[in-house]
């Protein structure tokens, strides 16, 4: 159910159907300093899940990676764990007014957070804002939409709009998603400052994970922002 990335950081994967298109799903778990658990784009809590979170910790932070990525089953973790704070991307408290958030995500890091985390915003436009998180002791980037790699495990039809959209077998930015970017300076300097971080794993939402040499793969994906 949750598989171990490195030490305080796990990961749980399922399946995900988008306009019939199979991209697959990951959720990240991240155990702070404080003890504390960060569920970041949570999946379904099914009562497996539930024990497996429980053998970590306390879930206390459920986070998305945009309005679009990572918000499904915030409303059951509300439910089950009476502490938890939801926090919420750029436009989601809008899209999700059946929920309550304690938060906001930016550039700005929850100082409860800080020792652990690090955080950038990705500006592309109001169809895509996403907040890119930095696991700083494990060296991992956790993306939401930015950048997919699908491989031929998919069905034949997810396959072929994949290759259309660029990320079959391929570690880059879905030319879905770059359609979005409006504001290239702005783009441009959240790479930037990702690219100042330290990181060689890249979680992605969807698809194969970038085990090691991810800074440089990160900045040949998204090289055309120059």
């Amino acid at each position: 159910m949750l598989r171990s990335l490195a030490p305080e950081i796990w990961v749980a994967e399922g399946p995900l159907r988008w306009l019939g298109i199979e991209l697959g799903r990951r959720m990240t778990v991240i155990r702070l300093s404080s003890g504390d658990l960060l569920v970041h784009s949570p999946a379904e809590l099914t009562p497996d899940l539930r024990d497996a979170l429980a053998d970590l910790g306390e879930v206390r932070f459920v986070v998305p990676a945009s309005r679009f990525h990572g918000h499904l089953y915030m409303e059951q973790y509300r439910e089950a764990y009476p502490r938890v704070e939801l926090f919420a991307a750029p436009g989601l408290e809008s899209r999700r007014r059946d929920l309550s958030f304690q938060g906001l995500l930016g550039n700005d890091v929850d100082p409860r957070w800080s020792e652990d985390i690090d955080l950038a915003v990705f500006p592309g436009s109001r169809f895509l804002t996403e907040i890119e998180f930095l696991h700083r002791p494990s060296g991992s980037l956790i993306l939401g939409d930015l950048c997919m790699k699908l491989g031929p495990d998919r069905p034949l039809l997810s396959r072929a709009f994949v290759r259309v959209d660029g990320v079959y077998e391929r570690f880059a930015m879905p030319r879905t998603i770059r359609l979005t970017v409006r504001n290239r300076r702005a783009a441009k300097l959240s790479l930037e400052r990702m690219l100042g971080w330290e990181f060689d794993r890249i979680v992605l939402g969807h698809g194969d994970m970038v085990e090691s040499g991810g800074r440089q793969a990160l900045e040949k994906a998204l090289s055309w922002l120059e």
